[in-house]
């Protein structure tokens, strides 16, 4: 339940306001939205212009108000990250919910975040007032407290998005997402299972790499599918993901 409403007009009047106990960020309201019993101060983050989509050299910077259907409307937006996008969240929630929001809520079954660990996205955080890079790889295992404002990936990798799911309507049982630069380094991340995306592969080369898919997934058991399942789809999805890189 929000019990205090903030709009501050400069990033440095939400910070101070973001220091006050159970005072929370508000980005699309998604989240937030949900019913709680909890008592809650929002700092709305829209009038700090954290919306911003650019490219900068081999980089996309994406602000972290930006929605996800903006982002997937984007003609710099890679068209395996468009993919994953479609899956994260229904058009009506894509509107509305933030890529920081995203991030900050996913597990392991988010396909946006599965594809930002594979390339190796960083993000831009700030704590305590200082500002920080953050691996995504290294946010999603440790859940660092700071606030999101931008989040950037690169341009100059081939990608590639793959998964399985029950229906199109559902959330992936398994996905693959592959990113590789022309040195030859080769991440792996798979999705669909779990509290967090799992880095299957950051290697020099893909040698191997449907094994490393096979061997990350597992103990990955849960209502939805077996482990063993999942080991088998995830080597398969990895090799097609190779084949099938842009």
């Amino acid at each position: 339940m929000i019990s205090t409403y903030h709009r501050p007009r400069t990033l440095d009047e939400a910070l101070t306001l973001l220091t006050q106990p159970n005072t929370v960020p508000l980005g699309g309201g998604t989240l937030l939205s949900k019913p709680t019993a909890d008592s809650v101060a929002v700092v709305d983050l829209q009038a700090l212009r954290l919306d911003s989509l650019r490219v900068n050299g081999n980089d996309l910077q994406i602000g972290a108000t930006c929605t996800l259907q903006s982002l997937l409307e984007a003609d710099e937006c890679p068209t395996p990250l468009k993919t994953a996008l479609k899956l994260e969240a229904p058009l009506n929630i894509r509107n509305t919910a933030t890529v920081a929001g995203t991030i900050v809520a996913s597990d392991g079954r988010s396909t946006f975040a599965t594809m930002l660990l594979a390339m190796d996205a960083k993000l831009d955080l700030i704590v305590n007032r200082q500002s920080k890079i953050v691996n995504c790889g290294e946010f999603l295992l440790t859940r660092p407290s700071g606030l999101i404002t931008s989040i950037t990936v690169p341009l100059n990798a081939k990608t590639a998005f793959e998964f399985v799911s029950k229906t199109p309507a559902d959330k992936p049982i398994v996905c693959a997402a592959l990113s590789q630069w022309n040195s030859g380094r080769t991440r792996l991340s798979l999705g669909g299972y779990g509290k967090t995306p799992l880095l299957a592969m950051d290697g020099t080369e893909a040698d191997g790499l449907d094994t490393a898919a096979k061997n990350a997934y597992h103990e990955a058991e849960d209502e939805w599918a077996s482990a063993e399942y999942r080991m088998d789809v995830a080597a398969t999805l990895a090799k097609r993901a190779l084949e099938g890189i842009s």
